[in-house]
């Protein structure tokens, strides 16, 4: 009887494997059909093209824009990366490439060398800032309308390869040669570290990328150090990166176990992403900058930090990326990076902003915001009411479906006086101004200010070098705009100052400068100034 009763049972499971097995995948079977199908068809295409279409054709060319359109048509971030372009699109995440260590400028039609990387190959054989490169393995380089594509291929190569060049130098009457053997030279993440005030510090990030957990946590450390009890992270104008460094700095604020974001997919199964213990700043005020172009990356942290109500997030409604892309390398290897999966705050809200009326529009989205009224006051924006959310420990509302939006909104500044500006700095007059300065007082600035501090207090940047650049301009056809010149003076005065200071001191020393009257960081330090401010902000439900 026993024997009977468990052969039915086994015949039973039997059934309901065979069911699973057969049942289950037929809509996975009728899918791969699908595309086999489509394969089928479009490789049909391709062959009659080729075979007797009246015109000769180029068949990859034809394939990649295929490639290109379809992507475009599923959403606004799945996207084709052709082979040759595979590499250079890894190396701003990677953190490093292979070649030199230099910073350049072409100038005059000369390659300029305007810093040598610290510990790189050339620093090591002394090349210094202000050699002016005019051959390149016997080949010359000088007044040939070279691009900064061209300095690329010439000057990167595989690490232990050789390059020789031939360098002008100032008060050397013949030619320098150098040998240099290429190494690794670091992409770095964090363009700024310092104390603003005798407690409150900053770390400006450009990117998410493989070393910049690293470069934040030498950062933060240090500012411990100078009695660090308030960080402002400035996040404005970066573009995100990798998902696994954005949980890592954010798990630097939040604590054990506290969610930081999720993703779901249809082939890709929710997954969670949480802190550990090792945060860095979990205790101490802290504050986000954010703006349009702070995406990705930049909004999973200011997203966690904002629905876990750790600190302020101050700025313009962020950019709205809330799409997941893995790479998938194709058979000659060129990559597609394909959107698999939303990502979600710990709240619940994807911010991702709409994209259902195609590409162009939403690439348009920045126009909209800007003749919409959002930029200039935050009451312009229109939050979807069935996306609203509320924070994790004080209820506060918070909305998805379009980016974050910040506690605090700092509006743009749009004065028609900045057009004459922004026409020197689109066509380099500034920047090509600091470089010609530099270059022929590099010797007396240095001599002059040996520390920074000194340059920051004494150094003037004077009314002739206002009109110098001014006369720079009319040679581009920029013609002098007395009102606005008088608008935008000391502007100009504190960006040629800022960037001086780059070339003789660091980057670092140009954000002190540059930030000085910064409006979003003066607000910034005004909140973290009034503990009852920074405490009320957290708690209060309107923005």
């Amino acid at each position: 009887m026993q024997k009977l009763l468990f052969k039915k049972v086994n015949k039973v499971i039997f059934s309901l494997l065979l069911s699973v097995l057969f049942v289950l995948p037929a809509s996975l079977v009728e899918a791969q059909n699908s595309v086999q199908k489509n394969q089928l068809k479009f490789g049909r295409l391709l062959r009659l093209v080729d075979g007797y279409y009246v015109d000769s054709v180029n068949v990859d060319d034809l394939t990649e824009k295929a490639i290109v359109y379809l992507l475009s048509e599923l959403d606004p971030h799945s996207v084709y990366i052709s082979k040759e372009e595979v590499e250079k699109m890894n190396e701003p995440l990677k953190g490093n490439f292979e070649g030199i260590g230099i910073s350049f400028n072409i100038f005059k039609d000369t390659l300029l060398v305007t810093t040598t990387i610290s510990g790189g190959p050339s620093e090591k054989v002394g090349l210094r800032a202000g050699d002016r490169i005019i051959e390149v393995d016997n080949k010359m380089i000088a007044g040939i309308g070279l691009k900064n594509s061209d300095v690329f291929d010439m000057l990167r190569g595989d690490k232990g390869t050789r390059v020789d060049l031939k360098i002008m130098r100032k008060h050397e009457k013949d030619l320098l040669d150098f040998t240099i053997i290429r190494d690794k030279i670091p992409i770095f993440s964090l363009d700024a570290s310092y104390m603003l005030n005798e407690s409150t510090g900053i770390i400006k990030l450009n990117k998410f990328s493989a070393t910049t957990t690293k470069e934040f946590l030498t950062a933060i450390n240090q500012l411990k150090k100078e009695n660090l009890k308030n960080l402002i992270l400035d996040l404005r104008g970066n573009g995100g990166g990798y998902l696994k460094t954005a949980i890592e700095i954010s798990d630097q604020f939040l604590k054990n176990n506290d969610l930081v974001v999720f993703t779901d997919g249809l082939h890709d199964p929710k997954r969670e992403y949480r802190a550990t213990s090792k945060g860095s700043f979990e205790k101490g005020n802290l504050v986000v900058l954010v703006n349009e172009n702070s995406a990705s990356a930049s909004e999973i942290v200011s997203g966690a930090i904002q629905d876990w109500d750790r600190g302020i997030i101050i700025g313009r409604r962020s950019f709205g990326k809330g799409l997941v892309q893995k790479p998938y390398f194709l058979t000659d290897g060129s990559m597609v990076r394909l959107t698999t999966a939303h990502y979600y705050t710990p709240s619940g809200r994807c911010i991702q902003k709409p994209y259902k009326d195609g590409l162009k529009e939403y690439r348009q989205d920045y126009i909209h915001r800007i003749t919409s009224g959002e930029m200039f006051n935050a009451d312009s924006i229109e939050f979807d009411q069935l996306q609203k959310y509320k924070t994790l420990v004080n209820g506060r509302n918070v909305f998805g479906g379009g980016g974050i939006m910040p506690d605090i909104f700092i509006p743009m500044d749009t004065s028609s006086h900045y057009q004459y500006i922004n026409k020197l700095r689109r066509k380099n007059i500034i920047n090509n101004y600091v470089l010609d300065y530099v270059d022929q007082h590099r010797e007396d600035l240095k001599s002059s200010y040996p520390e920074f501090q000194q340059f920051e207090k004494n150094f003037k940047v004077t009314s002739n070098m206002i009109e110098d650049i001014v006369a720079r301009g009319k040679k581009e056809e920029i013609e002098k705009d007395d009102a606005s010149l008088a608008f935008a003076e000391k502007m100009i005065k504190k960006e040629v100052k800022a960037f001086i200071a780059r070339d003789i001191f660091s980057r670092n020393e140009l954000y002190k400068i540059y930030y000085k009257d910064d409006e979003v960081i003066l607000k910034a330090l005004a909140v973290l100034k009034n503990q009852n401010e920074y405490n009320n902000l957290l708690v209060n439900t309107e923005h």
